[in-house]
Formats: C-alpha cells, structure tokens, sequence
C-alpha cells in the first residue's frame, strides 16, 4: 500500500475554484449592467453626476419619479436574481450563489460597462437574496411592507426589513449561512463608506 494522504476537511462543503470560476464571472458582468445609467441617459442626464451622484434607483426616482424609474429597480433587483440561479443552476454547492450574487453586487458598485462607476449594491442584495434564502425574504418583504403602510415611508420600511434578515434567517438555517449574508450586508455599508468619503475630497 502507498502512503496515505491526508484530506483536509473544507470549511464550505463543494467549495472550490473552478466550480464557482464561471459563477462569480456570469454575476459580475450581470451585475455591471447599468440599469440606472441606462435609464437617466434616455432622460438626459447621467445620474452619477446629478443629485446624490449614485448609480442606483433611488436617484433616479429622486430626479423621475417613480413611474419613471420603476426599470432601474427591477432591472438592478434582477440582476442580483438572476446571479442567485446562475450559482444553483452551475454551482455545487450554496456557497456558490452567494459567490455568484457577491460578485453581482461588485459588478454593481464597480460595473465593467458604465467605467467603474456604479451604486450601492442594496437592489442586486436584494434580489440575490430572494434566491439565497426565500422564506426569510418574504417575512422581511411582509415587514417591508407593514412598517412603510403604517409609517408611509417605503425608506423606513426597508430599513427596517433589511435589519431583520439575519435575525429571520438564523431562525432557519445555520449560523454559517447568515454570517455569509451578512458579509453581502456589510459590503453594502462599506460602498456607502466608500462613496461618502470620495465625495468629501472632491473639491467644491
């Protein structure tokens, strides 16, 4: 017999690097699709340069109203979903969509086709999402909803929907799992940190 080589146990089961190679690619170049950019530059203007100059729906509401920029959040939502079943159709594992979604949100925040200016990320999060975990999605799109019906404000309601995700998840799957959603969360307050800082040193 030959001599026995030790197989180191993998931290994230069907993890490894050609399986989700494809995945983070496919996501990446979805996510860089402008949706926003797209939209603002049929109305004449280039949201990165107008208003709070982010790439992302909610400027370009801000700027068109809602009937008007109601392609910018589901294209951005889409985006996300679609990196969501792109991981589980070619990937071995969950972890593969959340590497296929993250790499969504990069393209998102930093997009190949809009010169690396994009948004913040929290529409292609929240499509992702809606593949990555559905039960605990849907109780935070009810509390989404509840909290903006009773406080009329659909910003309040996000914010507080997106604030009870962990908590809804860890009610039904592993703690691994929410801890990977929440490093998606946390590169969303980053971009945020990010972007506010850029914006203070550019000159006025």
């Amino acid at each position: 017999m030959g001599p026995v080589t030790a197989v180191e146990p993998q931290l994230l089961p069907g993890w490894d690097g050609m399986t989700w190679l494809v995945p983070a690619l496919l996501g990446y170049l979805l996510g860089s699709i402008p949706s926003a950019v797209i939209v603002a530059r049929r109305a004449g203007f280039d949201p990165r340069v107008t208003g709070d100059h982010n790439a992302g729906f909610w400027n370009v509401k801000d700027q068109l109203g809602w009937r008007a920029a109601w392609p910018v959040f589901a294209g951005d939502f889409l985006k996300g979903t679609l990196a969501g079943l792109a991981g589980l159709v070619l990937g071995a594992s969950v972890w593969t969509e959340y590497v296929s979604v993250g790499a969504a949100m990069v393209g998102h925040a930093w997009p190949v086709f809009a010169r690396w200016r994009g948004g913040k990320s929290v529409l292609t999060f929240a499509g992702g999402v809606a593949v990555l975990t559905p039960v605990p999605f849907a109780l935070a799109v009810a509390i989404l909803a509840v909290v903006a019906g009773a406080s009329r404000s659909f910003a309040l309601g996000a914010r507080v929907a997106v604030a009870a995700l962990p908590l809804l998840q860890l009610a039904f799957e592993p703690p691994l799992r929410v801890a990977a959603t929440g490093a998606l969360m946390t590169f969303i307050g980053l971009k945020f940190l990010l972007d506010h800082l850029l914006r203070r040193r550019q000159p006025r």
